[in-house]
């Protein structure tokens, strides 16, 4: 995707002060704008108009964000970030696993929120046409030879770390929920034993040497799931 086309992102909140600092923002940095004040209205603009990118607020006076999401996933695979004033976890897994690409928390700060759709808009880049390996310079992953490398040297991993690796790499930049982690690599009867991620995250982090306080590769978003990280 050229990065000289502007990006067309919808922006679906219901408060005026919000949509007009994000336009602003957005604007600013190249983007093309659209915003409605609720879910109705943001979903026939999104069916109507189309979208590169929907930003979607979850307070929304005429219909839950959850719902939202499932209802426009059954149609779109438009990329979603959220905005939620809820701190809970339980809430961010239930967003995620609804659809949702990512989210920021309020108050957030537009850096951030622009480097969230910045990672956003790379996934919506080669969501068609993934490249068969990962290399970004010092951490590589082929999986047609099933290798990973680290500064040139090959690393030992066991069959679930290398799936848990390569699922994150997939999914690079946006947080993958616990559930989904322990769905796809252990299967569907082991999603509440959370006790097996943590050990294995554990091993494929030293393996990698990546520290969990400072993490280079996999972030974990407390209490929701892990995040490859993108590197600018």
């Amino acid at each position: 995707m050229s990065e000289t086309v502007p990006a067309r992102t919808l922006v679906i909140d219901d408060e005026p002060q919000i949509r007009r600092f994000l336009d602003i923002s957005l604007r600013a940095q190249g983007y093309v704008v659209l915003a409605a004040a609720t879910a109705d209205d943001g979903l026939a603009q999104l069916a109507t108009d189309g979208a590169d990118v929907v930003i979607l607020d979850l307070g929304l006076p005429d219909r839950d964000g959850v719902e939202v999401l499932r209802d426009l996933r059954q149609w779109s695979s438009v990329p979603v970030l959220v905005l939620t004033a809820r701190g809970d976890e339980d809430e961010k897994v239930k967003l995620l696993d609804a659809g949702a690409n990512d989210y920021v928390t309020k108050p957030f700060g537009i850096r951030e929120l622009m480097a969230r759709l910045r990672a956003l808009r790379r996934m919506q880049a080669t969501a068609d046409d993934e490249p068969a390996v990962y290399d970004d310079g010092e951490l590589r992953i082929d999986p047609v030879r099933r290798e990973v490398l680290r500064g040139g040297v090959a690393l030992s991993l066991t069959r679930k770390e290398y799936a848990l690796l390569t699922l994150l790499v997939r999914h690079a930049g946006r947080v993958v929920t616990q559930p989904q982690l322990l769905r796809e690599v252990w299967g569907p009867t082991h999603q509440g034993d959370t006790h097996y991620l943590r050990i294995l995250v554990g091993k494929l982090r030293q393996k990698l040497g990546d520290d969990a306080a400072h993490p280079r590769w996999i972030a974990t978003e407390p209490g929701v799931g892990l995040r490859f990280l993108v590197r600018n």
